[in-house]
């Protein structure tokens, strides 16, 4: 007789939403969470977690700042971005603002119209180079050479 083999149940990170806003959810203010959150309505504000994770839904339409642990996002938003660890932009996506975060990962057929932003602390250990060329500001001098 073969016995059925349990299956491993999935870790309880990023990948549980605890917080859903359903598509005719519109919210006017600064909304914080702690944990996972699905925006699948509309934002006018902020959307703010520590260190949580922020799923944006492809019929989220958010007119706000964002400032989370992870972003994911496959709606609309119109803001900045800022998360601590990384932000994953899938296609339907719109973003119109600057992004920031240590990982940043934008998928084909994606609009974004920003700046992006990667800063990753070196570690303590670890000093710049030196003879590090820097190249010029300005089109008229030359580059300098090594």
């Amino acid at each position: 007789m073969l016995k059925k083999e349990k299956k491993a149940s999935p870790p309880s990170d990023s990948t549980t939403i605890t917080t859903l806003l359903g598509k005719d959810t519109v919210i006017e203010g600064t909304l914080t969470f702690t944990e996972t959150i699905r925006v699948d309505g509309q934002i006018r504000g902020k959307l703010m977690s520590k260190e949580g994770t922020a799923i944006i839904g492809e019929t989220a339409v958010l007119a706000a700042d964002v400032q989370v642990g992870v972003a994911i996002i496959r709606g609309k938003i119109d803001g900045r971005v800022d998360a601590a660890h990384r932000i994953e932009i899938y296609a339907p996506a719109q973003v119109n603002g600057d992004i920031a975060a240590r990982t940043v990962a934008i998928d084909s057929g994606v609009q974004f119209n920003g700046n992006c932003k990667m800063d990753e602390d070196p570690p303590p250990n670890v000093r710049p180079a030196k003879n590090v060329v820097k190249a010029s500001a300005v089109a008229d001098e030359p580059a300098q050479k090594i």
